[in-house]
């Protein structure tokens, strides 16, 4: 018991050490942020410089050609916006494609990739199959002294 204390003490002066303390009082300019010095908040400015649409669509291309997961994804970028559309056997492929699409610089994805009924189906036992081995192991643990 006196050991669970000792961890909750821990980390209740973790978090008192890491609050932010500030003396300064909040500003009521309505343009400047929140505790900021008084100067005007400033739009955040793309860390990316704007490319066309179609260099935007030949990047996520050649992302997916390099992927095993998504190189028979079709890709179509209007506007910043991708749209990936295919059919995929394994269900972590379509989450790969739309990280992919983000990744090369897209500012949305629509990802109409259509995931098969069978490895829905296997991603679903391999989750009842874990939610299993879990319970074993819970009870495992509470039966032994």
């Amino acid at each position: 018991m006196r050991k669970h204390w000792s961890v909750i003490l821990a980390c209740g002066a973790a978090i008192l050490l890491a609050w932010p303390v500030s003396a300064q009082a909040p500003s009521t300019h309505p343009h400047t942020a929140p505790g900021s010095t008084g100067s005007p908040a400033k739009p955040k400015s793309s860390a990316q410089p704007k490319v066309s649409d179609a260099q935007l669509e030949a990047t996520i291309r050649a992302k997916f050609a390099k992927s095993k997961s998504a190189n028979k994804f079709k890709v179509h970028v209007q506007g910043g916006v991708a749209t990936i559309e295919g059919n995929t056997e394994v269900v972590q492929h379509k989450a790969a494609a739309t990280r992919m699409a983000k990744v090369a610089g897209a500012v949305a994805v629509n990802n109409k990739v259509v995931v098969s009924d069978a490895a829905k189906q296997k991603a679903a036992g391999n989750l009842e199959e874990g939610r299993r081995r879990v319970q074993v192991k819970r009870s495992e643990a509470r039966s032994q002294p």
